[in-house]
């Protein structure tokens, strides 16, 4: 049987939320009004761990500043938080179990509700090609650059978004869940959606909520961030 591993991101393979780690970087970019911003960005990440974000809202704040400055200053600006914020965060135990279950012969998705101008970078540093995150529209009009709007295309990859976006990649190369064994890194009771439908649920780094239900369901629970990168994961 296939082996298909799913990794959520923020959390799990990495110790920090890029969404919002992202947002804090554009403050010291001076893309933003340093205290609006923040005041906002908290909020909406309050909302997020508590279950009650506002996905289309929170996107189309968090994109505004990379919308606006456009493709050149924008990806510029990306490769400068990779260095700064990204590089130094990333563990050597999770890039060593994505690793693992790369040689392992399963197919690895990251699966994530940050958009995918942040996360497609990040993915990278893990060898992960196959990304579901949350897809921006482009401008399509005739005399327009082709640059993100901060509008969602398609299904966001949140929640029960996840579950949709997995069924999606599945379809469209024929493949049933029953035909696939299927393994959910997370950290996130935002998650449940697709740690319930995966074969192996395994909650990582969890948040209180996530960690509580885990231990009551008996599902694996995972400490990514304090394990020995010398021992198997």
């Amino acid at each position: 049987m296939h082996k298909l591993t799913l990794f959520d991101l923020d959390h799990t393979l990495i110790p920090i939320d890029s969404d919002y780690s992202w947002g804090e970087f554009t403050i010291s970019l001076g893309w933003v009004n340093p205290v609006e911003f923040k005041r906002k960005n908290d909020a909406f990440y309050a909302d997020y761990k508590n279950g009650t974000l506002d996905i289309e809202a929170y996107v189309r704040f968090s994109t505004a500043a990379m919308c606006e400055k456009g493709p050149e200053i924008s990806n510029l600006a990306h490769a400068q938080y990779m260095v700064d914020v990204i590089q130094r965060v990333v563990c050597p135990q999770a890039v060593a179990l994505v690793s693992q279950h790369q040689v392992a012969g399963d197919t690895t998705i990251i699966v994530t509700a940050t958009n995918e101008f942040i996360t497609r970078p990040i993915a990278g540093i893990f060898g992960v090609d196959q990304l579901i995150a949350v897809d921006l529209v482009r401008d399509s009009r005739p005399d327009g650059i082709g640059w993100f709007t901060g509008e969602i295309r398609g299904i966001p990859s949140f929640r029960d978004g996840k579950v949709a976006r997995v069924q999606a990649w599945l379809d469209a190369r024929g493949l049933q869940w029953h035909q696939v064994q299927t393994t959910f890194y997370s950290d996130s009771i935002n998650d449940l959606p697709l740690l319930e439908k995966v074969n192996i649920p395994i909650a990582t780094n969890p948040d209180p909520r996530l960690k509580a239900l885990a231990i009551e369901r008996g599902w694996k629970v995972l400490d990514l961030f304090k394990a020995d990168p010398s021992k198997p994961v």
